[in-house]
């Protein structure tokens, strides 16, 4: 396989509509799999969408991870990028291969052990490349944020060798986003931290993957005062400037649905799933699916319970606020007992007032006991709910 004539197809792909060109870059990354070549080809740019040398380069390095799920093999496709890109393109290159293929690879986590010694070997075989050491390290962290080990990817950013070997990196506001999402995930590391840490992320300039590591973190949090607005608020941001992302609907649902605006995210998450792409890479289309289609069953489950409880609570409230006015009424009769017996009894009135006092009294008192019952009972035939009567019978 010559390079003239592996750019020769691609240049024929870039002109054809997606599918071919997916089957194309498909086709060729497998040749070169087969053959045991790197791809020989410069990447022009970061259009993951329309540029056929970067999606066959994309398609090589995912069958090469799958097969060999290493940080080794990492640092081998870091050194590559470096080789065959141009600093302007490289950046967002860099963050979606690093996080894409930990994700399709988060079945394989090695080890601490295993990743110290592969750490020396990486290091002396890059010269201590900050760089390489950079896409390297968001490779394993991605690892650990896919499988939600929050503890040991808090570890890993802190103190493995691989993160220092990092070096300037590690202000990086990728590499806070994952810290951040490590500290919010995790039991031992309070809240308020967590949130520094996000929002020096969030109020860092913000490419697509730490807008989603980001958001990821919330949606991954354990429960916390205003989780729910702060998921809605920020993929409110992240969906006006990435308004094409599926992933960022998607997030924007789960916050809607934690605030309880259940209508807004049921188109939300209908919004995510007509954005789902559905050509390339079928695995992780599937996956996508199927998580948005849960979540999409789960926001119906709870908007038909909301609505199932709303007039239970509305008959509650009515309930309380007829009861209230019922011992209103009967605390101003007891009132008023009281009063006529003190004027009957101490008072300077005549036997025959007093007795005609008490006949008024009595029959007063019957007549009150009597709506009280008549108002309960009115009351609570007015509120039975419906589920108690009969249901007609189903047709055949």
């Amino acid at each position: 396989m010559d390079v003239g004539s592996i750019n020769a197809r691609l240049g024929q792909a870039a002109s054809a509509d997606s599918r071919a060109l997916d089957r194309v870059c498909e086709d060729l990354a497998a040749e070169l799999i087969d053959a045991n070549l790197e791809p020989p080809f410069h990447i022009p740019s970061a259009d993951f969408a329309t540029d056929a040398w970067l999606i066959c380069a994309d398609r090589y390095w995912r069958r090469r991870f799958l097969r060999e799920p290493t940080v080794e093999v990492a640092a081998r496709c870091a050194r590559w990028l470096h080789e065959h890109t141009e600093p302007p393109a490289r950046r967002d290159i860099i963050e979606r291969w690093s996080l894409g293929y930990a994700f399709i690879t988060r079945d394989s986590v090695e080890s601490r052990h295993d990743l110290t010694l592969a750490t020396g070997r990486i290091v002396e075989t890059t010269q201590g490349s900050a760089d390489i050491c950079f896409f390297v390290t968001l490779f394993h962290a991605g690892k650990l944020r896919a499988n939600f080990w929050f503890d040991e990817l808090a570890w890993f950013l802190e103190s493995s060798l691989l993160a220092v070997a990092a070096g300037e990196h590690r202000e990086d506001p990728l590499f806070t986003a994952l810290r951040a999402y490590a500290a919010l995930g995790s039991r031992s590391i309070p809240t308020s931290t967590a949130l520094d840490l996000l929002e020096r992320a969030w109020s860092a300039p913000r490419s697509r993957a730490v807008v989603d590591v980001c958001l990821n973190a919330l949606a991954a949090a354990p429960p916390f005062p205003d989780r729910g607005g702060q998921l809605h608020r920020r993929a409110a941001d992240a969906v006006a400037a990435f308004p094409g992302d599926h992933v960022f609907w998607f997030r924007l649902a789960c916050g809607q649905r934690l605030c309880g605006d259940y209508a807004d995210a049921l188109a939300s998450i209908d919004t995510a799933l007509r954005l789902l792409p559905a050509i390339g890479t079928r695995i992780s289309h599937d996956l996508l699916q199927e998580q948005y289609l849960r979540e999409r069953a789960g926001i119906q489950q709870r908007q038909e319970l909301a609505a199932s409880i709303a007039p239970q609570q509305a008959r509650a409230q009515r309930l309380a606020v007829r009861s209230l006015e019922l011992l209103v009424v009967f605390a101003v009769a007891i009132v008023f007992v009281v009063g006529a017996l003190r004027v009957t009894l101490t008072g300077t009135l005549s036997f025959r007032d007093r007795a005609l006092l008490l006949t008024v009294l009595d029959a007063g008192l019957l007549l009150f006991a009597f709506l009280l019952l008549a108002g309960i009972w009115t009351l609570g035939r007015r509120e039975k709910p419906r589920s108690a009567r009969p249901s007609p019978p189903l047709r055949q």
